[in-house]
Order: structure tokens, then C-alpha cells, then sequence
């Protein structure tokens, strides 16, 4: 699939593509951000896939509502909706690559940009030819390369008023920054691609470090998870430098607030648009923040065999037999039980009998003995008959509700990832 605008890179990339007799389909994007010029750039795409007897997706996009609602510039809101839609059409109908027509002069725009804006060194290599499915076959080539072999091959495009303003930033390096460096230089491309390759082969070289960092510092790895030593972060040469070489891809921008919950009290929590970092006693906890998808209790009938919640499906069978119980499956005597049955989160003043004892004990301090993390505690569920505690889920069982030698019905309940 090609993104294709209309413009001069992306119809040229389409001619070759074709010429090669390549099996090709092309994806335009309106963004209805230049009124009638914006129709007549997707007339101009409708009418070269038709020309070219090429099948043709077209998108509509109310750019500027979305760029308010996200509270993005109008520019990223457009990147934003581009990808996601070409994403989506690649996933959904088998493309294998997706190509877009950038080339040499935007990859050193992009890097005149980054390092406007202050950077590090992902900032600074620039545009990847290669990025999952996202290939940019041209991006060796000049503007000036391109436009010439299109002029030379009578190839008809569409010119975008927009990018003769120098309103943005990628215009103003474009028309007044970029043409005096080549005029200082001729062989200004030539070697600003040879300095990205250096800097491609250094990170490299900090990515065999990292890895290897990552061995020592790293304590624990689970599904949801993952714990890092404070200690050990602390004995690195810098620790701020590494941490953001090990949280970068995972969406953090408050880099000096990473950095000071090494010295922090436990419980103190920074939040990316996707994850959270913990700090709990000697270990910094990395988790997915997710919107519960069960945050309000859940009533279960007598009838229910199994139920969806936030930990797992929770699944109630009669049994005879007594297997060992572990922290994902309890037995009780069922004729203890008051229905509905609720499943819920817990609440500050919470107690149950733990199986095995006859005394009651709150659960904050059962959390505290356990030495549950702030994290895991959030994520604590119950199962409760009439709000009392039948089972602290993955953890431990009440007693009150326990077999013995008068129950008549076991009732088996366990905690499976599936059903």
C-alpha cells in the first residue's frame, strides 16, 4: 500500500512502484484542512489510480475537531490519524508493507527540528527506512533528485500551497535554513548521511550496554510487571542516563521525576500516557496503567458457573474431591454461602478470619505482613457473601466459610486466565 498525497514524492513513488509492476494499492488522506484544493488533491489521486487501473482507498478526516479534542497541533493531529488508518488497512486487508515517500531532505528537516527542540540520540538518527511494516524506499534520494526525474518523465503532480508558507517550522528550515547550508555546502546530504550512520552504529553499541545492564538491575519479570533494584541502578556510572535508555519506549517525558524516585518515600508514583513507575522500598515497579474494565462490583447468582473479572474468570463447580488448594483456587462449604455473591474491591476497614485462624485481622495489616507493594494492593479483588470475605482473590481464603465434617455441598472456586 502506498500513502499517497498527491504530491510530488508520493506520485513519483507511485510510477516507479508501478513500473516495477509491483502489486500495489494506494491510501489517500483527506484532511479537509485547505478546503476546495483539498478535494481536488483527492480528485487528482482518484483519477492516477484510475489511469494506472489501481485500486484506491480514500479517508475523510475532520482534522481540526480532532486536533482540538486531543489537544494536538494540527499537524501531529494529521500525523496521528494517518498512521492509525493505515495501520488499520494494512491489518485488516493483508498488506504486507506500507510505503510512504519521504525522502533525504525531510530526514534532515526532521533532524533540524529534534534538534531545535532539544533531543537525545533517537532524535537525532532520524527518520528509520525500515519500521515494522513502514518502509520509505526513497529516502536516499534528494528533493532535487526527485523532482528531476519527474520533470524528465512527464510525470503530473499536485503542489500543496501550504508548504510555500513558513509559518511552521518544517517549512522555515525548508525555504530559508536548508538552501544556505547546501550553499556552504554542496555535499551537505552526503554528509549528514554518513553522520547518521555513525550515530545508528553508536546506539548500537548503547543498545549492547543497556542489555546488558538490564541482567543486573532487573529482579523480577511478570506478566504485568517488572521490578528494577534501586541498588543497583544507584551503583551505575549514571543512573539518569540509564534510566531513560531502559523507560524510554515505554511513553515517560518527567525524567527528573523518574530520577528522584530513586531517593523517594515508597508509595510515590510517575505516570506516562501508558505506564507507571512505583517505588516500593528497594525496587522500582514498571506497570501497564490500564482502565479497570471491572471497577464496579460484580453480583454473582446462585446459577452462575463462571464470571469475568478483572483478575481472571472466576469459575464455581461442585466437587467431591479435595485437591490441594493454592492461591487460585479455594474450596468452601457452600451452604455458608448467602447469594448474590459479590465480587469488589477492598476498602480501608476490611477484615476476614484467615483460613487457619480463628481471630479476625484487618486486611491492611494482612497486606503489611504479606509485604504487598502500594501496586498490588490497588489491584486487590474480594469475593464476599453478605460483604463478608469469603476469599482475598489470588491470596488467601477465610476461614468462617472453610470444609469440614458436617458440609453436605463442596463448591470448588478457582481463578483461570480462561475458559
Amino acid at each position: 500500500m502506498i500513502a499517497i498525497s498527491g504530491g510530488l514524492d508520493s506520485v513519483l513513488l507511485t510510477h516507479l512502484c508501478h513500473n516495477l509492476k509491483l502489486n500495489i494499492s494506494l491510501a489517500h488522506c483527506n484532511f479537509n484542512l485547505r478546503g476546495n484544493e483539498s478535494d481536488a488533491d483527492e480528485d487528482f489521486v482518484l483519477q492516477l489510480a484510475e489511469d494506472l487501473e489501481l485500486e484506491v482507498f480514500i479517508e475523510s478526516f475532520d482534522t481540526e475537531t480532532f486536533a482540538e479534542d486531543h489537544k494536538l497541533s494540527t499537524q501531529m493531529a494529521a500525523r496521528t490519524l494517518r498512521y492509525h488508518w493505515f495501520e488499520e488497512l494494512a491489518e485488516q486487508l493483508h498488506f504486507d508493507y506500507v510505503l510512504t515517500a519521504h525522502h533525504a531532505d525531510d530526514n534532515l528537516e526532521t533532524f533540524l527540528i529534534n534538534l531545535s527542540r532539544g533531543t537525545g540520540l533517537d532524535g537525532l538518527t532520524g527518520i528509520p527506512e525500515i519500521n515494522g511494516k513502514i518502509v520509505r524506499p526513497l529516502l536516499s534520494f534528494s528533493r532535487e533528485t526527485i523532482e528531476s526525474y519527474a520533470v524528465q518523465n512527464n510525470i503530473k503532480w499536485r503542489e500543496d500551497s501550504s508548504n510555500a508558507s513558513t509559518k511552521y517550522l518544517r517549512n522555515k528550515l525548508r525555504h530559508d535554513v536548508i538552501p544556505v547550508l547546501k550553499e556552504m555546502n554542496s555535499q551537505l546530504l552526503q554528509n549528514f548521511k554518513q553522520t547518521q550512520d555513525h550515530l545508528q552504529d553508536s546506539k548500537l553499541i548503547i543498545k549492547d550496554s543497556i542489555d546488558k545492564v538490564l541482567e543486573t538491575v532487573i529482579t523480577k519479570i511478570s506478566e504485568h510487571e517488572i521490578h528494577f533494584s534501586i541498588q543497583k541502578i544507584k551503583e551505575l556510572s549514571n543512573p539518569k542516563v540509564y534510566l531513560y535508555e531502559i523507560l524510554k519506549e515505554y511513553h515517560f517525558t518527567e525524567w527528573q521525576d523518574i530520577t528522584d524516585l530513586l531517593n523517594a518515600q515508597t508509595g510515590k508514583q510517575v505516570f506516562s500516557s501508558s505506564h507507571g513507575l512505583l517505588k516500593n522500598r528497594g525496587e522500582l515497579i514498571l506497570f501497564r496503567n490500564t482502565i479497570e474494565e471491572h471497577a464496579e462490583a460484580i453480583a454473582i447468582s446462585e446459577e452462575d458457573k463462571n464470571i469475568k473479572t478483572a483478575l481472571g474468570y472466576l469459575v464455581f463447580e461442585l466437587t467431591n474431591q479435595i485437591n490441594a488448594s493454592n492461591n487460585a483456587t479455594i474450596y468452601v462449604d457452600k451452604d455458608l454461602l448467602k447469594y448474590p455473591l459479590t465480587v469488589r474491591k477492598w476498602v480501608k476497614g476490611d477484615y476476614f478470619y484467615p483460613f487457619g485462624m480463628e481471630n479476625k485481622k484487618k486486611l491492611s495489616k494482612f497486606f503489611k505482613d504479606e509485604k504487598l507493594s502500594m501496586l498490588e494492593k490497588e489491584n486487590i479483588w474480594l469475593l464476599c457473601s453478605h460483604n463478608e470475605v469469603v476469599w482475598i482473590m489470588n491470596h488467601r481464603a477465610d476461614n468462617r466459610f472453610k470444609i469440614t465434617n458436617n458440609t453436605q455441598y463442596i463448591l470448588k472456586i478457582s481463578l483461570q486466565n480462561e475458559i
